[in-house]
């Protein structure tokens, strides 16, 4: 795995434990944010990288800020 590629995997981790904190099911979380809970689903288990929109959807969706996510990954 190479440095990008840890560095997007540290995001979608923190956004499941986030997601898991919360008690959102995909179904919930796909109501947020407009994104399909297929798509979340993949993502989460590493199948589909998420684009940086993605990313900021599902952050709103949890009401985190994308740039404190990003923080804490660096």
């Amino acid at each position: 795995m190479n440095q990008d590629e840890s560095f997007v995997t540290n995001v979608v981790k923190l956004l499941k434990e986030e997601r898991k904190r919360q008690g959102l099911s995909y179904e919930k979380l796909a109501e947020k944010t407009g994104i399909h809970r297929t798509t979340i689903s993949l993502i989460e288990r590493g199948k589909q990288n998420p684009t940086l929109s993605i990313c900021k959807r599902l952050a709103d969706g949890l009401d985190m800020r994308l740039s404190d996510l990003i923080a804490k990954c660096e």
